[in-house]
């Protein structure tokens, strides 16, 4: 049987996910009947996946084409993401490259693409969403010719298959159709038919020794452990013995208890399983991505597979305040810390780092998005944690220090082109283009030191309601720049723990915008609101109106209040200053001091001017 190997490549929302969904229903993937006929996005069957609306977690599928099996790789698009790009994409022979016909190739278009030019990946350009209001699929086709020729490192790159697709309609073309509407002709025969002429059969080698290298893990509720990679070369029969491998060195020798492959969204056992093939191998106890398995005869290892350095990094440890243990199922250290290193088996992308003296663990990873999803996905297990202000991670580069930058895309409206150029120019942005969209928006593009991006979301989709559409994408360790002076007001901090009451809320409101309303539990220490002023601000938020036998003309009006804003994880990543954390619960999420009482911030402000004198 003859079988191709794709990834499928893309900046957030150009539509990965939904192409394959219809490449799974037009190969007859599912019966009629079968539920999957009337979803969407079947492939993000995270929890996360599906309220954020991105791909979080690369997984593999495949269909079957004219007796061609086609192995099809869904990889993320967000660069904070990029360990799982990087892991998977030495699975594949070729890429299917989806670019949004209106918004053309955004920051992680480029990182994908470059990701995929090192791999050595034929490429299959697809211009989807063809059929927007606006769509500008010659433009367009320009822009990405020039990604080529920036990222390109030979040629033979630069001869890419353009086709042109609805992948909501599950229609693809070879020539941009002149029109196009939902009852347009069409189906994906176009990608099938392309992906075998142009793709390069895996088919090779299967007369040598087994060899394969572990791209990912996984664990099955009946079989344990997975170790899912593609097979090099070889042939490989259940039962039989392999050796797993790093630089030659054998780590020791195994049984086959089961192997599997891909059909659809299933795995099934098969006997036996040849070169070319994605296979999930059962029998391994303890294994590693990037470590080989081969024939014991023979035990050659193949290099490992190579992630970029995380760039952002969080304190991270046990809840430790006044309501911790109310809410989670594990608080201890231990509990963590086990959770968090069994995370690093199969998230290349995250570091973990102990602290000797210390219960809490330094995570770095490639960006907030990516610990922010941590964050959620351990406090939705049952976990109860503490979380620090993120930091970036410097670098000494020739006795120079150094610090992670970025490039960042900005899409605003006319109205609101000053307060961008007013805002990168605190932060220290270098522009690099102004370029006018259509409908009057303008796209920015900074180069900015990730330092002085920290919290630059928050700022911007405030001052302009919400429309700015920002992107980013790494680009390297320059040297230190200039640092951004602190533009975010001081904090409201409860002066009382108790339950938040109308009247002590009313006259907090007065001195800033609170995020709790009546009836919330507080503590001495916690942040309940932004102060309009720059200073911190100690409030008594559960204080109650004194009862007098004294009336007065407004004794029955009733208390005012303005409805508390609430804040995501992602949000609260951002606000936190150096001096406070989050406090994150299965149920809750809160802001606090890292020193709850005023006493105790008095002394730490001392001892820190101290320091600096």
């Amino acid at each position: 049987m003859d079988i191709r190997n794709i990834a499928i490549i893309a900046h957030v929302d150009h539509g990965k996910t939904t192409l394959v969904d219809a490449m799974l229903k037009q190969t007859h993937t599912f019966r009629e009947n079968q539920k999957e006929m009337q979803q969407t996005l079947i492939l993000d069957s995270n929890e996360l996946e599906k309220e954020k609306g991105i791909t979080i977690l690369s997984k593999n599928t495949s269909v079957f084409y004219k007796n061609t099996k086609i192995n099809i790789i869904d990889t993320p698009g967000h660069a904070d993401f990029g360990g799982e790009v990087e892991r998977v994409l030495n699975m594949a022979s070729g890429a299917l490259l989806l670019v949004d016909a209106l918004e053309g190739p955004l920051p992680q278009t480029k990182f994908v693409l470059k990701k995929a030019l090192e791999a050595k990946l034929k490429i299959i350009l697809i211009l989807n969403k063809i059929d927007k209001k606006d769509a500008r699929p010659q433009e367009v086709m320009h822009n990405i010719e020039t990604l080529f020729l920036e990222l390109a490192e030979d040629d033979s790159a630069l001869n890419f298959t353009t086709l042109y697709a609805v992948g909501r309609d599950g229609k693809a073309f070879h020539k941009l159709p002149q029109s196009y509407s939902s009852d347009t002709v069409g189906d994906l025969t176009p990608i099938f038919e392309t992906i075998l002429k142009e793709i390069p059969g895996t088919v090779k080698d299967c007369d040598k020794p087994f060899q394969m290298l572990i791209s990912t893990l996984d664990n099955d509720d009946y079989i344990g452990k997975l170790c899912i990679g593609k097979v090099s070369r070889g042939k490989l029969k259940k039962d039989q013995l392999i050796a797993l491998t790093t630089d030659n060195r054998v780590l020791g020798t195994f049984k086959v208890q089961k192997l599997l492959t891909s059909v659809g969204l299933e795995r099934r056992e098969v006997a036996e399983v040849s070169a070319g093939d994605i296979v999930a191998i059962a029998g391994i106890p303890q294994m590693t991505i990037g470590l080989t398995i081969c024939d014991p005869i023979h035990p050659e290892s193949l290099p490992k597979i190579k992630i970029d350095d995380p760039t952002i990094k969080i304190s991270l440890g046990p809840n430790t305040s006044p309501l911790a243990g109310r809410e989670g199922k594990f608080t201890s250290s231990v509990q963590i810390r086990q959770r968090l290193f069994k995370e690093a088996e199969t998230n290349l992308g995250l570091h973990i780092i102990e602290k000797p003296e210390s219960a809490k663990l330094t995570v770095a990873g490639r960006g907030e998005l990516q610990l922010s999803v941590l964050i959620e996905t351990l406090r939705r297990e049952g976990y109860e944690l503490e979380v620090s202000k993120p930091q970036v991670i410097y670098k000494t580069i020739n006795g120079a220090i150094c610090e992670p930058y970025e490039e960042i895309t900005i899409e605003v409206t006319g109205e609101f082109v000053g307060i961008i150029t007013e805002e990168m120019a605190k932060r220290h942005g270098q522009i690099l283009s102004l370029t006018p969209q259509k409908n009057n928006v303008s796209r920015f593009v900074y180069k900015i030191s990730s330092h002085n991006l920290l919290g630059i979301r928050n700022v911007l989709l405030g001052n302009t309601r919400g429309t700015a559409i920002l992107n980013t994408y790494f680009i390297g360790y320059f040297a230190k720049s200039g640092r951004t002076e602190s533009i975010r007001n001081g904090s409201l901090i409860a002066s009382e723990s108790g339950t938040t009451l109308s009247y002590g809320l009313a006259n907090a409101q007065m001195r800033g915008n609170l995020f709790v309303g009546p009836g919330v539990l507080v503590y001495e220490g916690m942040i309940v609101g932004i102060s309009s002023r720059q200073q911190d601000i100690e409030v008594n938020v559960c204080k109650a109106k004194k009862q007098t036998n004294m009336r007065s003309s407004t004794a029955d009006i009733a208390i005012q209040l303005t409805p508390p804003t609430f804040m995501d994880l992602e949000q609260m990543l951002d606000f936190v200053k150096d001096d406070e954390m989050i406090e994150a619960t299965p149920k809750s999420l809160r802001l606090r001091k890292k020193y709850l009482t005023s006493l105790a911030r008095r002394r730490a402000e001392r001892v820190e001017r101290a320091r600096v004198a």
